[in-house]
């Protein structure tokens, strides 16, 4: 990973801002959009074994390589358009999930944390 979340962040805000698509992008229509290439990654995986899912052929990660690229970057422009550093509460939710799952209860559990 060479580039920053907050250069790609610059980068997509520009890339919209330059087409005049900020008018579309409301937090409703790009969580949407979110979940519509969120659809798309997962179509990929469909009907796989658990083995074929990590062991994909060199186009086929190709391909969920581009679908991966679309939901993060709709996940960047929606940060940008809540003014979310997503960064900052990625880190919040894992000291959030660390609390939930401490190491001693869930290590090598499935279960939920209200369950361990």
């Amino acid at each position: 990973m060479t580039d920053t979340l907050q250069h790609l962040s610059q980068r997509q805000r520009e890339f919209a801002l330059e087409r005049d698509w900020d008018q579309f992008h409301s937090p409703k229509n790009l969580a949407s959009a979110l979940i519509v290439e969120a659809g798309e990654l997962l179509e990929h995986f469909q009907w796989m074994t658990e083995e074929q899912s990590r062991r994909l052929p060199p186009e086929k990660l190709e391909a969920v390589g581009t679908e991966i690229a679309d939901v993060l970057l709709y996940l960047i422009q929606l940060s940008n358009v809540l003014g979310i550093d997503p960064v900052k509460a990625a880190q919040a939710k894992i000291q959030v999930n660390s609390d939930k799952y401490p190491v001693d209860r869930a290590k090598g559990s499935s279960k939920k944390y209200d369950q361990l």
